[in-house]
C-alpha cells in the first residue's frame, strides 16, 4: 500500500499553474484548438476530443508530484484541489481556469435567481 500524499496549499497552487502553462505551450495549444474546431459547441464532442488532451495534460504534471499516472492520479489530485478550494481563492481560480478549457462558463448568480 503507497503512503498517501500530503499537499499543502501552496504546493497545489504550484501544480495546478504548472498545468496551466503545460496547456498552453505550442504543441498543446494547437493540439486544443484542433480539438475545440472538431468540436464546435457540441458539449459530447468537446468530452470526446479536449477533455482528454486536458486529462492527459494533467497526468503528465501530477506524476511528478507523485501521484500515481491514470485514472487513480487523477481521482486523488482533483479531490485533493476540491478540498483546498474550499479555503483557497487562488486554487479555486487555477482550477476554474483549466476548467474553462472543457466547460463552458456558467453564470451561477442568474441560476439561483431564476429557481426563487
Amino acid at each position: 500500500m503507497t503512503t498517501p500524499i500530503q499537499f499543502d496549499s501552496n504546493t497545489m497552487r504550484v501544480i495546478l499553474a504548472e498545468i496551466l502553462e503545460s496547456l498552453t505551450t505550442c504543441e498543446n495549444a494547437l493540439n486544443l484548438e484542433d480539438a475545440k474546431s472538431k468540436a464546435g459547441n457540441d458539449m459530447l464532442k468537446v468530452m470526446q476530443y479536449v477533455y482528454p488532451i486536458v486529462i492527459s495534460t494533467q497526468m503528465d504534471v501530477i506524476k511528478k508530484y507523485g501521484l500515481p499516472e491514470g485514472r487513480e492520479g487523477i481521482i486523488k489530485f482533483t479531490r485533493s484541489v476540491v478540498a483546498f478550494e474550499k479555503d483557497d481563492r487562488v486554487v479555486a481560480d487555477l482550477h476554474r481556469q483549466i476548467r474553462s478549457f472543457y466547460l463552458p462558463p456558467v453564470n451561477v448568480s442568474s441560476a439561483v435567481t431564476s429557481h426563487v
